[in-house]
C-alpha cells in the first residue's frame, strides 16, 4: 500500500535533504548553536531542577502495543563481592537487557524510513542487523542541551489530560504559546504536554497506549517553519493513534524524522514540568537531554532535565 498524495505533498513542503550538505547526518539539531545555548543558560534564575524521565523499570511503559519492545530486566551481576580477597572492599555490579526506546527516549533519525529512503536521501538499506544504522545513528547525535519551551496543551485546553482523540494541531501549539507568554524560536526543543502520561502513572499501561492523543499531520509543516531543533511529548506514540488519516501510520515519524531530519522523544514525564511553569509563570528553560551515544543505535534512553 503506498503512501497518500496528502502524505507526499506535505513532505515535500518540510524536506530538510541538501540544507546542511550532503553528508549531513544529523539535521535541525544544526540549528543548536553556541548562540541559542548561550542565550538557553541565561533562562536560569532559581536553578530549579525539574527531572522529566520516567523510571527504567520492569513494570515500565511497555505493554506489547510495539513488537519488540520489552521493559528492562535488572539483573544483579555481583553482590558485595571481595574480588582481592576476604575483608578488602567489596563491590556490586548489574546488567540490564531493554529496548532503547523503552522508557523515557530519543529517536534517531533512523529510526523511521519511507520509500527506501532515511534522513538526506540516503538509501534505508544502510541499516543493517550486522551494524545497526550507519549513518544519523545515535551515535551520530551531539550534546542536546538547548533553550526548552513546554507547550502545555492539555492547560491550554483548561483539562488536566486531552482525550484519547484528539490531534494536537498548529493552532493547539500556538493557543499553548499564547498561554505561556513565550514564542518557540530557531533551536528550541518542544515539549508537548498532552497529560496522557498520567494514565501509566495511574496504573493502566494499556490505555496509556491506546487510544492516545498526540501530534497531528499537520504539525510538521509548524515545526519546519518555526526552526525547531527536536520534539519530545508525554506519549507511548508520538502522535495520535490510531492515526487521523485511515491507513497512514506513522506518517508523523516519517515526516519528522525521515523528511525533516527532527529527532523526537516519547514517554517524557511533563507533569512536574507543568506545574513548576505554571507557578513560575515561565514557560522557556535550559533544557539538558543528552542521549547515551550508542553507535549504530535507532534509539537512545534520556534522562532529560529542566533547569528554571
Amino acid at each position: 500500500m503506498s503512501l497518500p498524495a496528502k502524505f507526499h505533498d506535505l513532505a515535500q513542503r518540510v524536506n530538510n535533504w541538501g540544507r546542511w550538505g550532503a553528508d549531513d547526518e544529523i539535521g535541525t539539531l544544526n540549528l543548536i548553536t553556541d548562540e541559542v545555548v548561550r542565550e538557553a543558560a541565561a533562562t536560569v534564575r532559581r536553578g530549579l531542577r525539574v527531572p522529566l524521565a520516567l523510571p527504567l523499570q520492569q513494570d515500565g511503559v511497555q505493554s506489547g502495543l510495539v513488537p519488540g519492545r520489552v521493559n528492562p530486566l535488572h539483573t544483579m551481576v555481583q553482590i558485595n563481592q571481595e574480588l582481592f580477597g576476604p575483608g578488602t572492599v567489596a563491590t556490586s555490579d548489574d546488567s540490564a537487557v531493554l529496548s532503547l526506546q523503552t522508557a523515557t527516549h530519543w529517536d534517531a533519525l533512523t529510526h523511521a524510513s519511507h520509500s527506501g529512503k532515511i534522513y538526506n536521501g540516503r538509501p534505508a538499506d544502510t541499516i543493517t542487523a550486522h551494524e545497526g544504522a550507519r549513518f544519523s545513528g545515535v551515535g551520530t547525535m551531539p550534546p542536546v542541551v538547548s533553550r526548552g519551551v513546554l507547550l502545555d496543551v492539555a492547560r491550554a485546553h483548561g483539562v488536566d489530560r486531552l482525550p484519547g482523540g484528539h490531534a494536537v494541531t498548529p493552532q493547539d501549539l500556538e493557543a499553548a504559546e499564547e498561554l505561556a507568554g513565550v514564542r518557540v524560536r530557531a533551536g528550541d526543543v518542544v515539549l508537548v504536554r498532552t497529560g496522557q502520561v498520567q494514565v501509566y502513572l495511574g496504573g493502566d499501561k494499556n490505555a496509556y497506549g491506546y487510544p492516545s492523543p498526540g501530534l497531528s499531520i499537520r504539525t510538521p509543516e509548524w515545526f519546519r517553519a518555526r526552526d525547531v531543533a527536536a520534539v519530545a511529548n508525554d506519549t507511548l506514540t508520538f502522535e495520535i493513534f490510531p492515526p487521523e488519516i485511515e491507513d497512514l501510520w506513522l506518517g508523523v515519524h516519517a515526516l519528522d524524522l525521515v523528511e525533516m531530519g527532527m529527532p523526537q522523544g516519547q514517554n517524557w514525564n511533563l507533569e512536574a514540568l507543568s506545574t513548576a511553569c505554571a507557578e513560575e509563570g515561565r514557560h522557556a528553560f535550559l533544557l539538558s537531554a543528552m542521549p547515551e551515544p550508542f553507535t549504530g543505535a535507532t534509539g537512545t534512553p534520556v534522562a532529560p532535565v529542566a533547569v528554571l
